[in-house]
This record gives structure tokens, sequence and C-alpha cells, in this order.
């Protein structure tokens, strides 16, 4: 989706913004349940937060501008993407780096 946004002069297709958003929200869910389940380090927790962040920018970006179709700022999906996978190197880290207790 990036790729055609920063390549050309439009957005992805609605379809395709859609199905990205229904998969991140149904990831996101099953990431928080596990969390109230079983306990998570500090570090999934911040990796949490800012996947929540990025969330919200997503929305910014699909119901501001997708939505209108006025073109999605560079910037904006710029730092949608860092979010993105600084929250997702946090959670998978606290996974699979630290040692178990």
């Amino acid at each position: 989706m990036a790729v055609r946004r920063l390549a050309g002069k439009a957005n992805p297709p609605d379809w395709l913004a859609m199905a990205h958003g229904f998969l991140a929200a149904s990831a996101f869910t099953l990431i928080v349940y596990a969390a109230f389940q079983q306990g998570i380090p500090p570090s999934a927790s911040a990796g949490i937060a800012i996947l929540l962040i990025a969330a919200a920018g997503g929305v910014v970006m699909n119901l501001r501008y997708h939505l209108a179709h006025q073109l999605i700022p560079q910037w904006l999906l710029h730092v949608h993407i860092l979010l993105g996978l600084v929250g997702t190197a946090l959670i998978a880290w606290a996974a699979w780096g630290t040692p178990a207790a």
C-alpha cells in the first residue's frame, strides 16, 4: 500500500485499506487478549501502546484523507509505518527475545 502511495500519485484501493485495517484490528485484539490472560513484559506493553498510536494514525488517514479522496500526506504515512514497525518489534522481542523466567 505504501509503495503505491509513494511511487505514484494515488492512494491504495479502498478494499485494500479496509482489509489492512480489519486484519490489524483483529491481530491487535488478540495481542491485548493475551496480555490480559497471561501478563506481558513492560516492553510488550510499550509495543501495544505504540501500536495503538499507529492505529489512531491509520484511522485518521482513512477518515480524513482516504474517504475524502485526498492524497494521504507522506509524513503521516511514514509515521504510521514507523510506529507499526517499532510496536511490532517490541512485542516480538518480548515474545521471542527475552529469556524465560
